[in-house]
């Protein structure tokens, strides 16, 4: 175990520098570690239960600990490096920079690694804020203003956010005592101190996870940062970076708040809020890597709303934590697919407007035949991965409505959390039908960009990534026609961090849960036709119907960070020097109550004041200047007397 978690880390890392120093070796050094990370998370399979303690790193030490769930997310998350390295060598064939891309990328390879292996709260937080800081330089790699104002919002986020965290760990560690995950659900059972500070500091810790899965409203920096970054670095942002956020997310609601009625509520409705809001965003867009953004902040909502579902279910919690963990799965090989794609057409175009990027894929099938099997497994259709995890999450929440009936309970809120669930859902299949007729289907109103994109067919990639383009998209099919053989085991294995070992019998391809994927299909197809081509398409082409004046982050954010927050702050200073000044006027009042607390010296009439007509001797001698004068002399004699007695008489 202690080689295994030290490589998984520190190999990455060590890699990086090579390729960085042998510039020429960069992307054969950084596919070799990705193959060997793949093989070392493997092995976990291996290490159930065991931990690793690094005493006297950051001063709490350093902990990890593999878990079937830790295990999982090691082995998917070097799994879509590889798949992104693979396609790195193509598209930075011709880059400024590549061996810097490749250093913080394996960089962010070992620092994402050891978040998934932490066993406490601030070794993930440690980890977390490394992932963050090395990954930031990806998102400025193109180094022009675009990439300058993503990455400012990035670094934003990372800083901010980790330091509200870094509070709520204080606190947390200050009422329980301990910030294991193996301890936390003990340590609040027993915690007897006031419940609102505990929920306090969770919702504290939440903050940087939160920013980093691209929670409503702490998303704005993710449709920014992906279109502006290279192809393989958007890839694993929406794959998988944004998944830490969701590990974080998962400790604090199985290990510190299982059952807890309020934390399960906030989780579910802020889930369900992130999904339509990125639904409709990705809905309204055109920006082909944008709309893909959007759409990873709406299926984030989906996860989230199984999470949430997870924690209000309490030990009935299997079916929610199955879709959770397999909808994570299923979401990071897909999405990562899309945006490899994405980036296969924007390495192409130059751009990504919906208007130029049109018409790039006809006549190219193996294009075609990725991004439909990723559209498809996105989209939750019957027979592809997204069906299986989308149906649980959504029986999940069907379960739990039907146990508040039982309950004479109201159901209302959550009758409408599922009806939005459905619409959500409606929103995806309409915009991955928008995205595929865009580049499959219409011809650019261009002849000539289209003749252009025509000569590209055969040309646009190099075999080996078409063939690992079409085997991961071959992939999605297979979790979804092999779901008991496929993810039924991954769930398996992932959900003791949630519940009890055991087993659970799903009829997937029931009319039961065909019902919700046809729901929200037909939601789709009615989006599709009169809200994209009556409101998006328009005769001179593509129009994003969203004000973009009604920017959050430039809207509140920024003028919160700028302006609002530096007044209050000199406000408050001002206020806090202002208090000894009040003091002493204070005193002053009430010493010289009733008389004139100013002195007026006969001296003053004279001290350092011009004079036009002379006073004369008897004039000066009456000045403090005179005094002073005598004193002087009076001091220099003494210390000469002094000095003669003790140097020269004795």
């Amino acid at each position: 175990m202690l080689i295994e978690t030290l490589l998984l880390v520190l190999l990455p890392m060590a890699a990086g520098g090579a390729a960085y120093g042998l510039k020429k070796w960069a992307w054969p050094i950084s596919t070799a570690a990705a193959v060997t990370e793949l093989l070392l998370s493997l092995r976990l399979l291996g290490f159930q239960g065991a931990q690793l303690t690094l005493p006297g790193v950051c001063g709490l030490g350093l902990n990890f600990s593999v878990t079937g769930l830790q295990t999982w997310l090691c082995i998917l998350a070097a799994f879509l490096w590889l798949i992104s390295t693979l396609y790195a060598g193509d598209y930075l064939s011709h880059d400024h920079n590549p061996p810097r891309f490749y250093l913080f990328l394996l960089l962010t390879e070992g620092a994402i690694l050891g978040v998934f292996l932490s066993a406490d709260l601030f070794t993930t937080l440690v980890c977390f804020e490394t992932m963050s800081f090395v990954s930031w330089p990806m998102v400025l790699h193109e180094e022009n203003d675009e990439a300058l104002s993503a990455g400012n919002s990035y670094l934003a986020y990372a800083v901010v956010g980790g330091m509200v965290s870094l509070m709520g760990l204080f606190l947390l560690w200050n009422l329980l005592g301990t910030l294991r995950y193996d301890e936390l659900t003990a340590a609040a059972a027993a915690f007897t101190g006031s419940k609102d500070l505990l929920f306090l500091a969770g919702v504290l810790s939440l903050v940087t996870f939160a920013a980093k899965a691209a929670m409503f409203p702490l998303y704005t920096w993710l449709p920014t940062a992906h279109p502006v970054a290279p192809a393989p670095a958007s890839a694993l942002l929406s794959g998988i970076i944004t998944k830490s956020g969701i590990f974080g997310i998962f400790g604090l609601t199985a290990k510190l708040f299982y059952g807890s009625f309020v934390w399960g509520r906030m989780i579910l409705l802020l889930g369900i809020a992130t999904a339509v809001v990125g639904g409709f965003q990705a809905l309204c867009n055109t920006g082909l890597k944008k709309t893909i953004a959007y759409s990873s902040m709406s299926q984030i909502g989906f996860i989230l709303v199984g999470i949430g579902t997870m924690c209000l279910l309490g030990e009935e919690n299997r079916m929610a934590a199955w879709g959770s963990i397999l909808y994570l799965t299923n979401h990071g090989l897909v999405k990562s697919i899309l945006m490899l794609l994405a980036g296969v057409v924007v390495h192409h175009v130059g751009v990504q407007d919906y208007d130029t990027v049109q018409g790039f894929g006809r006549g190219k099938p193996a294009l075609a035949f990725s991004f439909a099997f990723a559209a498809l497994g996105l989209m939750g259709f019957p027979g592809w991965n997204g069906y299986i995890s989308k149906t649980l999450i959504h029986e999940a929440l069907v379960e739990y409505m039907e146990e508040l009936e039982l309950l004479n309970q109201s159901v209302g809120l959550y009758k409408a959390v599922e009806w939005l669930f459905l619409i959500a859902g409606g929103m995806t299949a309409a915009y991955m039908v928008k995205l595929f007729v865009l580049l499959f289907v219409q011809e650019n109103q261009n002849p000539g960009i289209q003749r252009r994109y025509d000569a590209l067919n055969g040309h646009y990639a190099s075999p080996l990534w078409v063939a690992v383009l079409d085997g991961s998209a071959l992939l999605a099919f297979v979790l979804g026609a092999l779901p008991h053989f496929t993810q039924d085991r991954i769930a398996t294995l992932a959900q003791d961090y949630f519940c009890e070992p055991g087993a659970l019998q799903v009829h997937y391809f029931s009319l039961g849960n065909l019902k919700g994927a046809l729901i929200s299909l037909t939601i789709g197809v009615l989006l599709y036709r009169f809200f994209v081509w009556g409101v998006v398409v328009t005769n001179k082409g593509y129009r994003n119907p969203w004000p973009q004046s009604w920017d959050l982050e430039k809207r509140v954010y920024v003028p919160l960070l700028t302006k609002v927050l530096p007044f209050f702050g000199a406000l408050c200073a001002r206020l806090a020097a202002s208090v000894f000044e009040w003091c002493v006027t204070l005193v002053n009042k009430l010493l010289f109550f009733r008389y004139d607390r100013y002195v007026h010296p006969e001296e003053d009439n004279y001290f350092a004041r011009y004079k036009s007509d002379d006073p004369g001797v008897r004039g000066f001698r009456s000045q403090i200047a005179y005094a002073l004068a005598l004193f002087s002399a009076g001091f220099v004699c003494v210390v000469a007397y002094l000095l003669l007695r003790n140097f020269i008489l004795k």
